[in-house]
């Protein structure tokens, strides 16, 4: 819990913290905004999961829950970032808490998907609320000055994503991308499936991560004139690494595989900012401040489509005792693993419907 809480708050929260002029208000308003959304959470969730004879009942689950779903609250906040303010933006939490928690009930409890590192019902479900509400709130005169802003990812975007503000701010702000790198493996593991001391989501989202930073060093100065990606840059790539590993990191991706992944998606994150950004905003009017679509949203759906694809591919020979902790309807006999796998599969459509239609809603 203490892992996945800090990097809630400081990774989630204080990455967003880039924009000159919106850069110290907007961490204000994201500590105000995770208060909310984890008491809501509670409450929510705690109906749904953790009520017996009338009572709610709380503890580290409990509270890891509500954190996953706070995140995915920051996530969607990262679509929309300087064009909000505090009271909208509690508006936002009170029904994307309200909708993330149905989500995943009906994903992992009626349906049984194994989603421990939460691929779909946190950065899927995040990414695609808050590019809806960014597509509802579009208004292009208005949202000229906000892009030009945006824009200025200069050297206050690097100093707030690598450790401390500028000399003369009396306040440290921690480093996003260093906490990324520390807490990301316990945020994907936390409630995935412990048999021993040989946890594989650990152990995939490590090797996840270390390729997709790899990947980033190689292309960007491909498409940028710079010799050295800058900090910003190697934070998507963490983010879009880890993402990949949400929904197949607890299943046997091996390390070879999940290098693999990484690599792919760190390819995939830089790609999309540089062609596939510019294409949301000019063809699709979606304005997406902190380019939650390439770090959160593709990375997302890959690591659904991988998850499936492993899930396909799992037996009891190549899992052994682990099968009943990943799938336990399939170890009990009730369903097969290809009805898993469609499961797995049927649950993207449903999430990215959830999203666009709640994020639709509260824009």
């Amino acid at each position: 819990f203490w892992d996945v809480h800090v990097q809630v708050l400081l990774s989630f929260g204080l990455l967003v913290a880039f924009l000159s002029r919106y850069g110290p208000g907007s961490a204000t308003i994201i500590i105000l905004t995770t208060a909310f959304s984890i008491q809501w959470a509670v409450l929510l969730q705690g109906m749904l999961h953790f009520f017996l004879n009338g009572k709610i009942y709380v503890g580290a689950r409990s509270m890891v829950s509500a954190d996953f779903c706070t995140a995915a609250v920051l996530i969607s906040t990262g679509a929309v970032l300087g064009r909000l303010n505090p009271v909208q933006m509690l508006l936002l939490a009170l029904l994307e808490v309200t909708l993330c928690s149905l989500n995943e009930y009906i994903l992992l409890s009626l349906m049984g998907v194994s989603d421990s590192g939460r691929s779909l019902t946190v950065h899927t479900f995040g990414a695609y609320f808050g590019l809806m509400v960014s597509r509802v709130l579009y208004q292009p005169h208005q949202d000229k000055r906000k892009r030009e802003e945006q824009q200025d990812r200069g050297h206050q975007a690097d100093v707030f994503a690598v450790g401390s503000a500028p000399a003369p701010r009396p306040v440290l702000f921690p480093s996003g991308t260093i906490y990324l790198w520390i807490f990301w493996p316990s945020f994907t593991s936390t409630t995935s499936a412990h048999g021993n001391a040989e946890n594989w989501a650990v152990l995939n989202t490590y090797f996840s991560l270390v390729a997709s930073t790899v990947s980033t060093f190689i292309l960007s100065p491909v498409l940028y004139e710079e010799s050295t990606p800058r900090m910003v840059q190697i934070q998507d790539a963490t983010l879009a690494g880890m993402a990949v590993m949400g929904m197949a990191g607890e299943m046997l991706v091996t390390p070879f595989g999940a290098l693999i992944a990484g690599f792919l998606v760190g390819l995939i994150s830089p790609l999309g900012f540089r062609f596939f950004t510019p294409v949301l905003h000019s063809r699709l009017k979606i304005q997406d401040t902190c380019g939650v679509h390439n770090t959160h949203g593709l990375p997302g759906v890959l690591g659904a489509l991988l998850g499936t694809l492993l899930t396909l591919l799992a037996t009891a020979d190549t899992h052994g005792y682990r099968l009943e902790l990943l799938f336990p309807l399939v170890a009990e006999g009730s369903r097969t693993i290809a009805d898993q796998a469609l499961i797995q599969l049927s649950a993207l459509p449903l999430t990215l419907l959830f999203a666009t239609l709640g994020g639709s809603f509260t824009g």
